[in-house]
């Protein structure tokens, strides 16, 4: 039996927490022995993990978690108050060295050089998602005989990230998997030395378990007579909700009767709130918060939009069609993997009028939704579910 150790900071709600459930979904437990290590157990998602999966919370993380996340004068003005004199010396030194050099890796292994390693030997070692992940897998699993995979869901040429940092721990790591060809792409461009290791492993979409979870009786807005968007996602900036807001603001003015609905949460929520105010669209334009199973509301809403700036894969939007929604997305990393345009959706650039004029025409032509919805219903008959195989 194979030993797999998976890393992720918790299991809030999200995209990339989503896609590993369907990942574990998967897996056959009479051929893997899988463990879950969580920087902090907490989130939603928890009680979704299959019972025969290991959990465990990294006790120490609470300990390095401010050192990592906060400025470094603040670090050292808590080792003085604490009386640590002897903590100071090595990293202020090591905080310089790194930043003339250039190379944070210096930095991040100082702050992490005493978390206890695994006493577990996996065959494979996961990290999923972010740059905490990456690094303390590294610290964790020393041993040359596991194998280190890094699972990239995030597309690297929108995030700023250290260049020399990311080359000296992705030389570490035996492969580095990616959600999409684009953005495997955009990964051996920013960084060349990726070339040979990495590989396209799409997010894993369970459309039957989906569709099931979709028949969940909900009250979604019962007593509304007019079409209803939708927009699944982490309310932030990338996501574009505030692009929606002004698409639906013209919509209303124009005489459209149509209401903009958006699941999920994000620190952007104040912003969204002061925009949804500014425009004249309290009534019209509704935040629902976070919803453990978003997929009825997916299937009740007439018309699904990702309004993205930009994207790894995109999972809502994989969802959106494996529930058969006309749909309308920006052209963001992925996207063209998904959607032929004019085909079974429409791509449009990260522009409120392009958002406009397409979402305009679906709610004008029930024949074109119709279509839309009927070609995604077909080419769900006809999909696989990618298997998980090393």
């Amino acid at each position: 039996m194979k030993k797999i150790l998976f890393m992720l900071s918790s299991m809030n709600i999200g995209g990339v927490e989503k896609s590993f459930l369907s990942l574990l979904s998967t897996l056959d437990k009479e051929k893997f022995d899988v463990t879950l290590l969580l920087l902090e157990k907490k989130g939603e998602f928890l009680s979704f993990l299959p019972d025969w999966i290991k959990v465990k919370e990294a006790s120490w993380f609470g300990a390095v978690k401010p050192v990592i996340l906060q400025p470094p004068k603040k670090t050292v003005h808590e080792y003085f108050v604490k009386g640590e004199y002897q903590r100071i010396p090595g990293f202020i030194t090591t905080y310089f060295i790194s930043k003339k050099l250039d190379d944070r890796y210096l930095y991040y292994k100082h702050v992490l050089k005493n978390i206890p390693p695994e006493s577990t030997k996996y065959d494979l070692a996961i990290a999923i998602r972010d740059l905490l992940t990456l690094l303390i897998i590294i610290f964790l699993t020393k041993s040359k005989q596991e194998k280190k995979i890094s699972w990239i869901h995030f597309d690297v040429s929108n995030h700023k990230i250290n260049k020399n940092l990311y080359e000296r721990l992705y030389r570490k790591f035996h492969e580095l998997v990616v959600v999409s060809e684009e953005a495997r792409k955009q990964l051996v461009r920013l960084i060349p030395s990726a070339e040979g290791k990495t590989r396209i492993v799409p997010n894993i979409i369970d459309d039957e378990l989906i569709i099931e979870m979709s028949k969940e009786a909900i009250t979604f807005d019962p007593n509304y007579k007019g079409l209803k968007i939708l927009t699944v996602g982490r309310l932030s900036e990338e996501k574009g909700q505030d692009l929606a807001v002004r698409v639906l603001s013209k919509l209303r003015e124009n005489g459209y009767n149509v209401r903009w609905y958006c699941i999920g949460e994000g620190k952007y929520r104040d912003n969204l709130e002061s925009l949804i105010k500014e425009f004249g669209v309290e009534e019209n334009f509704i935040l629902l918060g976070s919803k453990n199973n978003p997929y009825p509301y997916m299937a009740q809403a007439d018309i699904y939009v990702q309004t993205s700036r930009h994207e790894g894969f995109c999972l809502t939007l994989a969802e959106a069609k494996c529930l058969s929604k006309p749909i309308v997305t920006t052209n963001f990393i992925g996207a063209i993997e998904q959607i032929i345009d004019g085909e079974n959706g429409y791509i449009v650039n990260v522009h409120e009028d392009e958002i406009y004029s397409k979402v305009k025409l679906l709610l004008e032509n029930k024949e074109i939704r119709d279509y839309l919805s009927d070609v995604l219903s077909k080419d769900i008959q006809k999909r696989e579910v990618t298997q998980f195989s090393y």
